[in-house]
């Protein structure tokens, strides 16, 4: 049986990549790990990931939210660097 664990290693996601999923969704860690991981193994689900990622960051940012934004701007700049979007 595999593990969550597992599963964020095979689709190269952080712990951090599924906290910013669930926050963006207000869902459980477990359900965000697995839309990641399906939508990672896509070009547009890829693109929809980083997506909620700078939506946060735009959300962190409007709220003065300085320490949470850079967390999410960082995070996405890691996935992005990990995920590159091919043409």
């Amino acid at each position: 049986m595999l593990s969550i664990r597992d599963c964020l290693d095979y689709c190269d996601l952080t712990d951090e990549d599924v906290a910013i999923i669930a926050e963006h969704h207000d869902i459980p860690d477990v359900a965000a790990a697995q839309i990641a991981c399906g939508l990672v193994q896509t070009r547009e689900g890829t693109l929809m990931l980083t997506k909620f990622m700078l939506d946060l960051v735009d959300e962190a940012e409007e709220r003065g939210d300085q320490d949470k934004a850079k967390r999410f701007r960082d995070a996405c700049a890691r996935f992005i660097a990990a995920h590159p979007i091919t043409h």
